[in-house]
């Protein structure tokens, strides 16, 4: 049953760190100030923020969705042994995007009392306009036209109509625990594949080619050699499946970025704890305690942008 806490639960996870390094009333505003604010009797602050959380922007939103219509795809693949047309899958996306283009211009009221049910534009909310940036347009056609064309012809479906693969998880958030701590980690396609004898973590790629997050991989390892007992790390393999330009890239996590990632998570738990009044309930300290950040590049693009400069 569903209890409403006063603070919400301590979690970690690599964005959570990120966020705090970025900015620390960003973090506040996320992860504290936004907790309740769905409740009715929130206060406003609390309403605001939550709503302020829930926007997103083109490029996430569209990637979003294509994770959700790679998941269906497979599922959908499991159950009939064949996969969807391209020109299926891209049409699904292309609605998901027209919807939430209207939720972000013709639904705003509705997205004002259910943020996290309606769509938001943080191009659409912040420049108080109801068009898109038509470079930003550009380049989502653009990524429609190709993503479904290089996903059907990429090596891991390729991989899956062998039928030497055993998938385990697909696109659910995983909880690693160490110690009492929950550390949160996303994958997007996990299997076993028994020709190789090894474990294949995919993760699809929706924007260019960028150098690889090693933390953000060493943590997909972790997760998976704890769930499943894998003794070694040599048996897994990380697999980027680049979309966009119908590329993929595999590498191994040596041992020494294992270590170092669980050196970061506990330096990193040790800094947000810092920024607690009352650790055992999660409490943070006031408001004021979490400073803005002095990069006001980083303001622009910010979702709270509104509490901190309207």
């Amino acid at each position: 049953m569903f209890v409403v806490k006063t603070y919400p639960e301590f979690s970690w996870s690599l964005s959570r760190h990120y966020t705090l390094t970025e900015c620390k009333r960003r973090y506040a505003y996320q992860y504290y100030v936004s907790h309740n604010g769905w409740l009715k009797d929130a206060p406003p602050e609390a309403r605001h923020a939550y709503r302020l959380k829930n926007i997103t922007n083109l490029e996430m939103f569209f990637g979003s969705i294509v994770h959700e219509t790679i998941k269906k795809a497979i599922d959908y693949y499991l159950q009939t042994n064949k996969l969807p047309e391209e020109i299926t899958l891209r049409e699904y996306i292309r609605k998901r995007l027209n919807n939430g283009f209207l939720d972000s211009t013709r639904r705003k009221e509705q997205w004002f009392k259910h943020p996290n049910k309606t769509t938001m534009f943080h191009e659409i909310y912040y420049k108080e306009t109801n068009q898109l940036p038509t470079e930003k347009v550009e380049k989502i056609t653009h990524r429609l036209q190709v993503a479904m064309q290089h996903f059907l012809s990429s090596q891991t479906v390729h991989e899956l109509k062998t039928q030497s693969i055993d998938i385990k998880e697909a696109e659910k958030f995983r909880v690693l625990r160490i110690g009492q701590l929950k550390v949160y980690v996303v994958l997007d396609l996990l299997y076993y594949d028994r020709s190789k004898n090894h474990w294949v973590i995919v993760d699809w790629k929706t924007g260019k080619r960028s150098e690889e997050d090693l933390y953000q991989l060493a943590l997909y390892v972790l997760y998976l050699m704890n769930a499943y007992s894998i003794p070694h790390h040599q048996d897994i393999v990380i697999r980027n499946e680049y979309l966009l330009e119908g590329d993929v890239a595999e590498q191994q996590i040596d041992e020494v970025t294992l270590e170092k990632v669980q050196e970061l998570i506990g330096t990193s738990v040790d800094w947000m704890y810092s920024l607690l009044e009352d650790p055992s309930q999660n409490q943070p300290l006031p408001l004021e305690e979490f400073p803005k950040t002095d990069n006001k590049n980083t303001c622009r693009f910010c979702n709270f942008y509104e509490l901190c400069y309207s």
